[in-house]
């Protein structure tokens, strides 16, 4: 069989008040045929969709945490869910850390208690302490210590290839995509997350010793809810307040 020809594509590039085409051999497209499982039933569709939300409603940011073990299958399978998230040109621009270390998780939240005292004291404005007032939250976290695991979030904010550096592109799009399915992986597995991003978060890259280009996005405690866990009485928006049709 006859070797398919590269794509060629006409580039317009400025300079200055000159314009100029020039033409670059790019990979051709490698399509292959769609896998969609298909639900011919209506009902049953609808009926999934609301199984799938009734789930989901009831998934909370946890802070009280039970030091009991999760298997670490559980974790991957979440993980591996997370990485089937759409990203921009498909350059899936994450990376998931798992911390279960209990030394290294100490060395997080005491570098993340130092940063949020320094939040709650002298960053933060009277009007955003008078949001995070109902919900409880203060400077001290230590759940980072007991939760079995923490999966820390980067964001690969670019690449190196044959020695030459390209950005990627929409990557906090697309981590932030990335961490709505893994939160909703791990709920689905019946384990309970909360999501806390200590400012700012270089910390995380110096202690789990990330590259340049690994920015931390978000750092997730992942475990088992302790018996008497508690949450805020929040109400959420009804769906004519954050749905509109046009």
């Amino acid at each position: 069989m006859a070797k398919k020809p590269a794509l060629t594509v006409e580039i317009r590039t400025r300079n200055r008040h000159k314009t100029k085409f020039m033409t670059k051999d790019f990979p051709q497209p490698d399509l292959i045929p769609l896998e969609f499982r298909k639900i011919e039933n209506e009902s049953e569709q609808l009926k999934r969709a609301e199984d799938f939300y009734k789930n989901l409603n009831l998934r909370r940011t946890v802070r009280d945490y039970s030091d009991r073990d999760v298997p670490i299958e559980l974790i991957e399978t979440a993980i591996l869910t997370a990485g089937t998230a759409p990203s921009g040109a498909h350059m899936q621009p994450w990376r998931f850390v798992v911390v279960k270390d209990a030394e290294i998780k100490r060395k997080i939240r005491e570098a993340a208690e130092k940063e949020e005292y320094e939040s709650y004291h002298k960053r933060m404005s009277e009007k955003w302490l008078r949001r995070l007032a109902p919900l409880g939250t203060d400077e001290n976290k230590p759940f980072l210590e007991i939760a079995p695991y923490l999966i820390i979030v980067f964001r690969i904010n670019s690449i190196e290839e044959d020695g030459e550096k390209e950005p990627t592109y929409y990557s906090q799009e697309s981590v932030g995509i990335a961490v709505g399915m893994l939160l909703a992986a791990l709920h689905n597995a019946g384990l309970a997350t909360l999501t806390h991003t200590p400012s700012p978060m270089r910390f995380l890259q110096e202690i789990l010793e990330r590259p340049k280009n690994e920015v931390p996005f978000v750092l997730i405690p992942v475990g088992y809810p302790a018996e008497d866990a508690m949450v805020p009485n929040l109400k959420r928006k009804t769906l004519d307040e954050i749905m509109q049709i046009v």
